[in-house]
């Protein structure tokens, strides 16, 4: 992999982050754990802690322990619905965390602090308005990510909103959903993203502490085996299929107030427990393209390597074969 170092040398995701490859870890709460995350870094991405629930002394534990397992740049993904927002900006300026990523809202409260701080903030958006929004108020990239994404989901394809964001924006912009290898990175990279973000394929890796039936689960699906659970209580979330995604879907029609009720608690169930029959699998459509587990390095590798492959075939194709002069 070092031979592809210098190829991001002018990439200005790698510049910003001070990373060599220009590939982000999701903020997936509770797999974005610190030997995760770790990992991701220390293979030459930016790895992110999933603050999710965390209080203030997690999320402090989980940075601390992160530096203990690498010393490259990291991040810290917070959800903005969380109760506990404030106190988790407060303990990622304490602790010096070199990048923040933020889901689920405006962040615009908290730019100046952490801009004084020399914290590089990453908003996740839905769409190009809100792109711009986050331009304007001093966000160094945005993560687009389409509703091909795991987990909590906005309503346009990947395809569709990277295009609309790098046309909006000047600031760099990281593609997110259904990014999965490095032919899904090259279509990214030829909408004018500088960057990708993947977190189901993460999960499906050997540091990742996920749940075993998680990983199995993620093997065996094929692209049409997620669903979004959610819709009619106000949060769509892509998730795999299983009994309990149907259950959840069934009460969305008939029983919304037992629908919310049994989703509280259902990620951890999946993610910690690997609960079939009571977890929210979250994972994106690109499932049906994991076939196997592997390090975090050797996904990387193969994520780049392919990258660079497919440019090239591009590139013949399109100035040697004839398609132009």
């Amino acid at each position: 992999m070092n031979d592809f170092t210098k190829l991001f040398e002018n990439n200005r995701v790698c510049q910003l982050l001070k990373i060599k490859y220009p590939i982000i870890m999701g903020g997936m709460s509770w797999a974005g754990t610190p030997t995760l995350a770790a990992a991701v870094s220390n293979a030459g991405g930016l790895g992110i802690i999933g603050s999710g629930p965390m209080r203030a002394d997690d999320l402090r534990e989980a940075i601390r322990k992160t530096r203990e397992l690498t010393d490259q740049p990291f991040g810290v993904n917070i959800i903005l619905v969380s109760p506990y927002a404030d106190e988790l900006v407060r303990v990622v300026i304490e602790e010096h965390v070199p990048v923040v990523t933020f889901g689920a809202g405006n962040p615009s409260k908290y730019v100046k602090e952490l801009k004084d701080a020399g914290i590089v903030i990453m908003p996740v958006v839905a769409s190009d308005n809100m792109a711009k929004m986050m331009e304007r108020i001093g966000a160094d990239a945005v993560i687009a990510e389409g509703m091909e994404s795991g987990g909590h989901i906005g309503e346009v394809t990947t395809i569709v909103l990277v295009n609309a964001v790098c046309r909006a924006v000047n600031i760099p912009v990281i593609a997110a959903g259904g990014i999965v290898d490095g032919r899904s990175m090259a279509a990214a990279f030829a909408l004018g993203a500088e960057g990708i973000q993947m977190g189901t394929r993460f999960i499906a890796t050997t540091e990742a502490d996920t749940h075993e039936n998680f990983k199995q689960l993620i093997l065996k699906a094929s692209i049409r085996d997620t669903v979004v659970t959610g819709a009619k209580l106000g949060h769509p979330a892509r998730v795999i299929e299983t009994r309990f995604a149907k259950k959840v879907r069934e009460l969305e029609v008939a029983n919304l107030e037992e629908a919310e009720h049994i989703l509280v608690g259902s990620l951890r169930k999946a993610v910690v427990d690997g609960n079939i029959e009571e977890g929210s699998f979250m994972a994106g459509q690109c499932v049906g393209l994991i076939k196997e587990i592997k390090p975090v390095k050797e996904v990387i590798k193969d994520v780049i390597q392919e990258f660079l492959e497919t440019v090239k075939i591009l590139h013949k194709q399109t100035f040697q074969g004839g398609g132009l002069a």
